[in-house]
């Protein structure tokens, strides 16, 4: 399978062909205007935003990871960052599409965003059938939000974020209000679970002479193709520990079995961990063990 990432908003209009010329935090297109030759298949890819898609009229398909959804008439869904994806319209004569990317959704929705709206960090989005009535309900919104768009404004960008905040409360009010990423995160997060392999992957050998563990969060966000703020947010929701929580955890455990399984001095364990200076490793361990790295290996 070919994959096109695409690591931006602006990516993905270039690669449909659409005059783009700055980089883009938010955008809104009638998807019969962007898609004049129906049906359309999409690439392979992997964005850095999210994608909200409202089909008033239309049907197709989409598919996150493994899972491929079809979508008909009367349908809401949204996609998240980081997943690999493609989709296929087979029609299209009435349907919109939000995107936007986690700065905007920060600096004008919400500055906590995933703690007010903790749904966008789903894992699973299958697509929402609404009825024609609660349909209009949402329309009118986003065609509110099409409207602004268009216009130029010193606040505009304020303006669609308060616009698209009442959208995002309709959702949750509608289909995400009961969502708990704890649940979801427990059962099965396909990134937490990739991470924590990961992370266990980085540790291993670290009693073999000349191994070294320097992985920091930027390193995990890198190899699983996700910004390391949307890392440690999904991380943080499913798990309630950070990405930091979870590195420093796993160091205190390899510190701890070194300093019992190995004649390692303190400064070499300290530089196997990452560790440049004896102090730091020193520092780190007992502030989280109440212990020096020399009085616990005597106890």
């Amino acid at each position: 399978m070919s994959i096109t990432v695409h690591h931006s908003i602006s990516d993905l209009y270039r690669s449909l062909n659409l005059p783009i010329e700055q980089e883009l935090d938010f955008t809104i297109h009638f998807l019969p205007g962007i898609h004049l030759n129906f049906p359309f298949k999409s690439p392979v890819f992997r964005a850095e935003y999210f994608s909200f898609v409202f089909v008033k009229d239309g049907k197709g398909n989409y598919t996150t990871d493994a899972q491929t959804f079809s979508y008909d008439s009367g349908t809401i869904y949204f996609t998240n960052p980081g997943h690999i994806k493609a989709f296929e319209i087979e029609e299209a004569r009435d349907s919109y599409i939000i995107t936007l990317t986690e700065t905007f959704l920060r600096e004008n929705v919400h500055p906590d965003i995933f703690d007010e709206f903790p749904f966008l960090l789903a894992e699973t989005v299958p697509p929402i059938f609404i009825s024609s009535e609660a349909f209009k309900e949402f329309e009118a919104i986003y065609l509110q939000i099409y409207t602004e768009f268009q216009k130029s404004s010193n606040y505009k960008n304020r303006i669609l974020g308060n616009l698209f905040v009442v959208l995002l409360l309709k959702i949750k009010e509608q289909f995400w209000q009961s969502y708990n990423p704890l649940e979801e995160g427990d059962r099965n997060s396909q990134i937490v679970k990739s991470f924590k392999h990961l992370l266990e992957e980085q540790f291993k050998g670290l009693t073999n002479p000349g191994s070294m563990y320097n992985y920091r969060v930027q390193d995990y966000a890198d190899a699983l193709h996700l910004h390391p703020n949307y890392l440690n947010n999904v991380i943080k929701s499913k798990t309630g520990k950070t990405v930091n929580d979870w590195i420093s955890e796993r160091l205190l455990s390899a510190a701890k079995a070194l300093l019992k399984n190995t004649n390692l001095s303190s400064k070499e364990i300290g530089y196997r961990l990452g560790y440049s200076e004896a102090t730091h490793f020193s520092r780190f361990f007992k502030k989280l063990t109440q212990l020096s790295p020399l009085e616990y290996r005597k106890s």
